[in-house]
């Protein structure tokens, strides 16, 4: 067993986006495709040499084959201590855990999140700080550097895989491996954190019936260990809990349109009282009540309010974040608790030097993420967690749940319309054209709405001063209401343009409209605005949350 060290060329659209490098499975499999950006991972992250290192997965096609492959650079560039997750199986915010608790130099996480899997579907990979939590802007524009410069990676020769399938540990050259549970020690913290007795109560009472979607993705494993061993949950209370290489012909993204099995039965006749669903990586959410869908704004703005509830948040808040697309429900809640609520850019690492500083104990974004300063990502079976143990403390449903915290706090009507796979051109056309006309809308009146602030959303880091720009258009009304426009970077197919629409309605106004009806005249105002129609080709969103 020696390392052998390969020549290569520099491909050049290895540059991650806010969730690490996203391609098609094909384009990960082309020779030294892998290989050249893991290894500008070692070359520009030096920690790792003498380090310690996680990696695993969420299971999606390519994905064991990619661990075997690391595994043998890891060896080849000196990293001394290696965790891998059984079966290449660890949720993202599983990974986040395991560094925290063994103090680990990093992690690599092999996935595309909520995108499709399978041999034509996508396949990504992450780098994750020391902290935890995912690579700030500093490191993935290393990495990408040196992926424009390399020349060679280092691999080692080694003549067998590592059985992953098998607990246990080894050694291959001067590294030491070893195959770890992917579950016991998330578990642990989530049994610290919540009551998990009298969460346990309610699942085994006959008056309460829940139903967890899984999507044939990463949380299976952890759900069936969490809710059927642990919570002793009853039979029929989870769905889809093995993780399938391509998840099953499911879009793994846990939200009205894409999560239909689940929908179906929450919306349908004898529902159970509690629905939700996790993404393919694990760190996304979906909560529904009987008939009822709690949208992402609202669920972390809920989560926050009764914190006091939880085991593991009665000491208080410390502050609370958003990324800015998210609606303003949580600043109210900032604002009654005498706290602080900051306002990111979209992607988690945002989060990240809030978190560190103890500035923040809960932060969440619209696009289903939500999660605390426990780990340094976003936690879909935390959010289910916390929610479950609200509902076993108060006795309320699901939906008695959200219409009191309106009555408390005002409504954010809110919702987010998606176009995907439009044409990359006519998106950046779209967006220059609002960034051209946006400093003239300040003073003019659409409707009901006048403009009151039109920008460009930019970011100055509170600890290292720098600054992120155009994040997003905001078109801001009198009384709270606005509209963003912005492009997402988590797809790789074409491009998606977000459109995100809130409006504001004290406690004393009308609380309970359905919400496409509510924002109706928004909507019309952002295809207005924008030209979405005429620019885009397209007359109605692609998914609708």
């Amino acid at each position: 067993m020696e390392v052998i060290t390969v020549p290569t060329a520099p491909f050049h659209d290895q540059r991650p986006g806010t969730s690490g490098l996203r391609k098609k499975v094909q384009q990960f499999q082309q020779p030294n495709y892998l290989e050249n950006f893991i290894q500008s991972i070692f070359d520009s992250q030096r920690e790792l040499q003498d380090g310690s290192l996680v990696v695993g997965g969420d299971g999606r096609f390519y994905n064991r084959q990619a661990l075997q492959i690391i595994i043998r650079m890891a060896a080849a560039n000196g990293v001394k201590k290696l965790l891998v997750g059984q079966s290449g199986i660890l949720s993202t915010p599983a990974v986040s855990c395991i560094i925290r608790k063994y103090r680990l130099n990093g992690g690599i996480i092999l996935s595309a999140s909520h995108n499709p899997g399978g041999p034509e579907g996508d396949f990504g990979v992450k780098f994750n700080a020391g902290n935890g939590g995912p690579a700030p802007a500093q490191v993935t524009e290393a990495i990408y550097q040196e992926s424009l410069n390399i020349s060679r990676y280092r691999i080692m020769d080694a003549v067998d895989d590592i059985d992953l399938d098998r607990l246990g540990n080894g050694t291959m050259g001067n590294m030491q491996w070893e195959v770890i549970d992917p579950v016991s020690d998330y578990l642990e913290l989530m049994e610290r954190l919540f009551d998990f007795d009298r969460i346990a109560s309610q699942l085994q009472s006959s008056r309460f019936r829940m139903i967890y979607d899984a999507m044939n993705a990463v949380t299976g494993p952890y759900a069936v260990a969490i809710f059927n061993r642990r919570l002793r949950a009853p039979t029929g209370s989870l769905q889809d809990c093995t993780p399938l290489e391509d998840f099953g012909g499911l879009h793994p993204d846990p939200n009205l349109e894409y999560a239909q099995k689940l929908v179906n039965i929450m919306f349908g006749d004898r529902s159970p009282d509690f629905g939700a669903a996790s993404d393919g990586d694990g760190d996304r959410n979906m909560i529904l009540g009987r008939r009822f869908f709690v949208t992402p704004s609202d669920s972390v703005a809920i989560l926050a309010a009764n914190a006091h509830l939880i085991p593991g948040y009665r000491q208080g808040l410390a502050g609370l974040a958003r990324s800015m697309p998210t609606s303003a429900a949580l600043d109210r809640v900032a604002d009654k608790l005498g706290i602080s609520c900051y306002e990111t850019p979209t992607g988690w690492k945002f989060f990240g030097d809030l978190l560190d500083a103890g500035k923040v104990s809960i932060c969440g974004e619209e696009s289903f993420g939500t999660s605390s300063s426990h780990i340094r990502e976003k936690d879909g079976l935390w959010a289910v967690l916390f929610w479950l143990n609200i509902l076993a403390v108060t006795g309320k449903s699901v939906q008695e749940t959200v219409e009191s915290h309106w009555k408390e706090f005002g409504r954010n009507y809110y919702t987010r319309h998606d176009y995907e796979g439009i044409d990359p051109d006519a998106a950046h056309g779209l967006m220059e054209y609002l960034r051209s006309t946006f400093p003239s809308l300040p003073g003019n009146r659409y409707g009901s709405y006048a403009v009151e602030q039109a920008d460009d959303f930019s970011y100055l880091d509170p600890f290292d001063g720098s600054v992120t720009e155009h994040q997003g258009i905001r078109i801001i009304f009198a009384g709270g209401s606005r509209i963003v426009f912005r492009l997402s970077g988590t797809g790789t197919q074409g491009a998606t343009l977000r459109v995100y629409i809130e409006k504001y309605e004290d406690k004393t106004g009308s609380l309970f409209e359905e919400a496409q009806q509510a924002l109706a005249e928004l909507i019309a105002i952002a295809d207005r605005l924008a030209g979405i129609r005429g620019k885009t080709g397209r007359d109605r969103p692609s998914v609708i949350t």
